[in-house]
This record gives C-alpha cells, sequence and structure tokens, in this order.
C-alpha cells in the first residue's frame, strides 16, 4: 500500500528517534513517503495533495491538532486516515484503542492494514471546518489560549500546564457571572440564552486526566450525531459535582445548571459579543457565531486490532476497494 506518514516534530511526544523507527515500523510491506509540517494548515495541503494522487492511507503522528488538520484534507475521499500519537494528550488516538507509545502504535496499524481494519466514520463540522472528536465553547477554548500562549513550555510540562491554565482562567480569565452565548437545536428545546460553557462532541471522551478519560455523554460516537452539552452556571459547586462524577467514571446528566442534546445533525451558538472556542484542542480564537453540523460517514479511518471496528448502529461499515 501507498502510506504518506506527516510528522509534526514540534509536537510533544515526537522525536527524531522514534520518527525513524515508525518509519522502519510502517515500512514493512508498504511504500511509505514522511514529510514534515513547518506551520498550521501545512499538514492539510499534504493530505489533500496525497489524496488527489490516490495514496491509500496518510498517517498523522503528532497531537490532536495535526490530527484534525490531515482529516479536513482527507474527508470526502477514498484516502484513509490513520492516528499515532504524538501529542501531549492524544484523545482521538487513545479513544480508539491506540496505546499512547508512537512505536508500538505503529505496530498495530501494520497489523490492522494487513487485515484492513478500516471503517467510514461521521465527523462534526463548525463553520465549515471539520472536527474529529469536539468542539469546546467558552470557558474551556479560554483554558486552551492560556495553554498555547505558553507554547514554548507545552512540550515539556504537558498535563501540569492545563491544570495551571484551567485554575488561572477560572480564577481570572473568564467571566463566570454573566452568560456569553445563546445555543439553539433546530426542531429540539427553545435555544437557550445562558450559555457559559459547549462542549459538542463527535466522539468520547472529551479528554483524559491521566490515565482517566472523561467521557461525558454515552452518545458521543463515531457513528450517530453529534452530542451538546452546556453548562448554564459556572458555579462552583454544581460544575465541580458535574467534574466529580465524570471521574467516577459516569455521564453527565441535565439538570437546572446542564442541558444536554444528543443525535444532533445541527446546532448554531451566537451571541452579540464575541466569545472563544477551540477545535480538537486548537484554539482559533473568537466569534460571534458558530454553526455546527454532522457530516455522516464521511472518512475511513484505521482501526488497531484491539477488536472489531466499532459499529454502534449506522449500519455495515465499508472497506475501501483497495484494500
Amino acid at each position: 500500500m501507498r502510506l504518506l506518514l506527516v510528522v509534526n516534530s514540534f509536537a510533544s511526544s515526537v522525536t527524531a528517534r522514534n520518527t525513524v523507527v515508525v518509519h522502519q515500523v510502517l515500512s514493512q510491506g508498504h511504500d511509505v513517503q514522511i514529510v514534515e509540517t513547518s506551520r498550521r494548515g501545512h499538514a492539510t495541503r499534504f493530505a489533500q495533495d496525497a489524496a488527489s494522487r490516490g495514496v491509500d492511507v496518510v498517517v498523522a503522528f503528532g497531537g490532536d491538532g495535526t490530527l484534525n488538520e490531515i482529516a479536513a484534507g482527507i474527508a470526502d475521499s477514498s484516502t484513509a486516515l490513520a492516528v499515532l500519537p504524538g501529542g501531549s494528550t492524544n484523545v482521538f488516538a487513545r479513544s480508539i484503542g491506540l496505546p499512547n507509545d508512537p512505536i508500538a502504535a505503529a505496530r498495530l496499524l501494520v497489523l490492522a492494514l494487513k487485515e484492513g481494519h478500516i471503517r467510514r466514520v461521521g465527523l462534526g463540522m463548525v463553520n465549515g471546518r471539520y472536527f474529529c472528536f469536539h468542539t469546546g465553547v467558552g470557558f474551556d477554548a479560554a483554558v486552551v489560549r492560556e495553554v498555547e500562549k505558553r507554547a514554548s513550555v507545552k512540550r515539556w510540562m504537558g498535563h501540569p500546564l492545563f491544570i495551571y491554565a484551567a485554575l488561572r482562567t477560572w480564577f481570572s480569565r473568564y467571566d463566570r457571572r454573566h452568560p456569553h452565548f445563546s445555543v439553539e437545536a433546530p426542531g429540539r428545546a427553545p435555544a437557550l440564552t445562558d450559555g457559559y460553557f459547549t462542549v459538542v462532541l463527535n466522539a468520547s471522551p472529551y479528554t483524559y486526566l491521566g490515565n482517566r478519560p472523561l467521557d461525558l455523554s454515552p452518545y458521543a460516537t463515531l457513528d450517530r450525531g453529534l452530542v451538546a452539552i452546556t453548562f448554564r452556571s459556572l458555579r462552583a459547586l454544581p460544575f465541580l459535582g458535574a467534574l466529580a462524577r465524570t471521574l467516577r467514571g459516569r455521564p453527565i446528566e441535565a439538570s437546572e445548571t446542564v442541558d444536554e442534546h444528543h443525535d444532533l445533525a445541527e446546532l448554531c451558538i451566537e451571541s452579540t459579543r464575541p466569545f472563544p472556542y477551540q477545535v480538537d484542542g486548537d484554539y482559533l480564537g473568537e466569534t460571534r457565531r458558530l454553526r455546527f453540523q454532522h457530516r455522516p460517514e464521511v472518512m475511513d479511518l484505521v482501526f488497531p486490532l484491539t477488536g472489531a471496528p466499532p459499529d454502534r448502529g449506522s449500519g455495515p461499515g465499508r472497506r475501501p476497494a483497495h484494500l
């Protein structure tokens, strides 16, 4: 098979040594070309070119941001996506059953490719941009913004930096007294006008704290519509109570301060004032309006051989013709 290995050498877990070893592992029985990204959007252009040339699989070796860019480049094509963990958290790679060690993950991918372990999955889209697992609006985007202000130390600090950024944002960088936006799901309940923090999920978990996944909803899968969870208050007690619930492995429940919709085809978040948002862990700035759509069965994804490719009710998977 023809593979393109796209490497983000600035990602937290990517080194010259493990890049060489990953390349060697993937080259066992496959024709592998390797390229390195050097700026934002670079991986998307590599992926688009690969899809236009009929490359079988594009392998993303970097963080979740690199993965997002590659997915955007190959969506709606017959080129498949394979994922290797190279970032600090690697939410998507771990969510589909890959280990956090990129070399071990590469060996599993080789086995998966041999067995044709590939299935068509859905993606989310926000303002015309695809996302693989979630978009965060409001508070968590403000946290990501604080992290990216310290990008030079992110590689070395990892999770402690995120904890520091979350505490700093909570106490002094985000208004927790006044709502920031409204949330409307067409055909559902009336629009909410008191949104402080919304997570729109295409997959689960939302993120990891160490080795512990934060699974916010059982409805967030690659085979169903989007899930939107909105916090209507950032008062400490109910918010920390919801966090504690997810840490115990229980999904968030709707309440007076939390709203939840699932199996959404579309969603709109807007405000008269700009609010921050992030996509798959990348901070994208502030906006006054976000329009979400679910795009079912839009991308081929390589699943590791830790079980059958998940199929939770959207119909049978499709094996690409080249496999």
